[in-house]
């Protein structure tokens, strides 16, 4: 009976320690990121309006949390410039492989489910902001700057014409 009883209280005793031992690695992803993202967002000049998915969120420079789960369409526009967009894309997350040597299936179904099994590529979005009619081409080691305007100034003075060859 005594022997029963010790082996009893060992097998409760590894069982205590165990089972929140394994629920600890139970969606590693979720635990250790969550199931947002920090991105932050600057342009320059700065002051630009930024869109998420279009909806507006505020001014550059800003820091916003999204969920990991989406791919997001960022928009940043600020008058007399260039719209800039990019795709924030979502890729893999290096907390996953830890559900997937302790967690099992379990801890892979909890971070898919919440999205923490994702990381949103770029983490910091930088739009260099170009004015309406402006453009730059490179050419070997000197730089070319042209600047195109749509509306000509009256106080203007014609000097020449382009001919076709």
């Amino acid at each position: 009976m005594q022997k029963i009883e010790k082996s009893y209280r060992k097998k409760l005793l590894t069982a205590l320690v165990l089972i929140p031992l394994c629920i600890s690695f139970i969606g590693c992803a979720t635990i250790m990121d969550g199931s947002t993202q920090a991105i932050g967002f600057s342009s320059n000049p700065t002051n630009a309006l930024v869109t998420i998915d279009g909806k507006a969120i505020g001014h550059t420079p800003l820091t916003k949390d999204l969920e990991r789960k989406e791919t997001h369409t960022v928009l940043m526009t600020l008058e007399g410039y260039q719209p800039y967009e990019i795709t924030l894309i979502k890729k893999s997350n290096s907390w996953v492989w830890g559900n997937i040597l302790f967690g099992g299936l379990i801890g892979l179904i909890v971070d898919a489910s919440t999205g923490a099994m994702y990381k949103l590529t770029p983490e910091q979005v930088e739009a260099n902001l170009k004015r309406n009619g402006a453009a730059s081409i490179k050419t070997g080691e000197d730089v070319l700057y042209i600047a195109v305007t749509l509306k000509p100034s009256a106080s203007w003075e014609k000097i020449g014409n382009m001919k076709r060859f």
